[in-house]
């Protein structure tokens, strides 16, 4: 299964980070179906389910970066790109 690597700077600290991201996790739900969240510290472990695809990962909160991992099924690769600027535009928007 491919993968998408990405590390989003932040200037925030570790706990306020993670607190954001926490605090706006439930709006997720609007654009995805079957989200499945668990956090363990500052670690996040995900799977939901978007334009028919079943995508999981982890982001994981360090005290200057956010870094996801997201497993991308096969037929996702043709919109890995698009996959890729919107986890930036939504993870970096919780950073900003």
């Amino acid at each position: 299964m491919p993968r998408l690597s990405l590390q989003i700077p932040h200037a925030l600290g570790r706990e306020e980070a993670t607190r954001r991201i926490k605090e706006q996790l439930p709006k997720v739900r609007d654009n995805v179906t079957e989200l499945v969240e668990q956090w363990q510290d500052h670690t996040l472990t995900f799977r939901f389910k978007v334009m028919g695809f079943q995508v999981g990962g982890v982001l994981a909160v360090e005290d200057t970066a956010a870094n996801v991992d997201v497993d991308l099924p096969l037929a996702a690769m043709m919109v890995k790109g698009t996959i890729e600027q919107r986890v930036r535009q939504e993870v970096g928007g919780l950073l900003a």
